[in-house]
């Protein structure tokens, strides 16, 4: 098969395009014909070797990268139900590199079947985005009267606030870099999309509040960005963090007001979603909430070969919606 291989930590232009040995589905797998691959923020950093926070240590090398997958099941291991045979299924590999290639291997227990009105790409971006979407929602209360500030809103998760937020009845405060991607969140349905590379962006939000003020941001971006969409708030308005993309993911740290801010990555997001698995409860709601045509993710496709190219403009922030890779 085809694979994307990293050989040595380092820049974009360490993965490369080989053909290596087909994997094997051990007893409780199954293997999956590729359709599409997610690529995450994460993944850039994994890439240059990060270590810390859920990464223990980076993957030993050469690796392949990738750690969502959609497809369709082609062999089954020992012990895995004749059922899965070729459906059309996508899973989440969790810290076990090998999605980008043209087969993957993961456990049957972490395959989800794919809705009917999802094509591959899709799938992955609910799989992976939007189950962290579903997690970050359950720090906001939106409804009528809710004033949401979304910085980053044309990214694969703000893509989804802004659906749910609209959806839930809220007024929806787009923020995005450059007029194509202000274009794209307005055409999303936001109240508001403006351009915060623009200096008057701050002034241009409170003329349309009138006065009002915001009752929620929320932030993936950090930096200058965060810091002018908190002044927005009014007394008892909640800052929710689930990154710090405008820094860099290996530099600094999110900006955070006391009594205001809160992190929700990690503990506190898989704390509040319960259940024995907490990130596959996340994973199925993201699910319902596609097949039920009420959330609708937006997908940027590379071809597997251009996994670097891939990388490069995600780091950059030159990408709209979920990146994701096609074999």
């Amino acid at each position: 098969m085809h694979a994307i291989r990293l050989h040595a930590f380092g820049p974009a232009e360490n993965l490369t395009y080989e053909q290596i040995e087909d994997p094997l589905p051990g007893p409780g797998q199954v293997r999956i014909t590729v359709r599409a691959a997610g690529v995450h923020l994460l993944d850039t950093a994994l890439r240059e070797g990060m270590r810390g926070g859920p990464v223990a240590e980076p993957a030993p090398l050469p690796t392949v990268p990738g750690r969502e997958v959609a497809g369709v099941v082609e062999s089954l291991g020992e012990g895995v139900a004749d059922v899965w045979l070729g459906k059309r299924v996508v899973a989440h590999l969790g810290f076990v590199p090998g999605g980008y290639a043209e087969l993957a291997v993961t456990e049957a227990e972490r395959l989800h079947e794919i809705p009917r009105n999802l094509d591959f790409a899709e799938a992955v971006a609910m799989i992976g985005t939007d189950r962290t979407a579903m997690g970050i929602l359950q720090f906001a209360d939106l409804g009528p009267g809710s004033v949401a500030v979304i910085p980053a809103a044309a990214g694969g998760i703000g893509t989804l606030l802004v659906q749910y937020a609209k959806n839930a009845g809220a007024t929806v405060i787009g923020l995005a870099g450059g007029p194509e991607k202000v274009a794209r969140v307005q055409a999303n349905g936001a109240d508001l999309a403006v351009d915060y590379k623009d200096p008057a962006w701050l002034a241009k939000v409170r003329a349309h509040l009138g006065g009002s003020t915001a009752t929620v941001v929320f932030d993936g971006v950090g930096g200058d960005v965060a810091r002018e969409a908190v002044a927005l708030l009014g007394p008892g308005g909640k800052h929710i963090v689930f990154g710090w993309s405008g820094q860099g993911i290996l530099d600094g740290e999110p900006y955070l007001v006391d009594g205001v801010s809160e992190q929700v990555l990690g503990p506190a997001m898989l704390g509040k979603a319960g259940g024995p698995d907490p990130l596959r409860t996340l994973e199925l709601r993201a699910l319902t909430e596609a097949a039920a045509g009420r959330l609708t993710p937006a997908v940027q496709r590379f071809p597997l070969r251009e996994a670097a190219a891939a990388h490069r403009a995600l780091e950059t922030r030159g990408t709209t919606g979920k990146v994701v890779l096609e074999p």
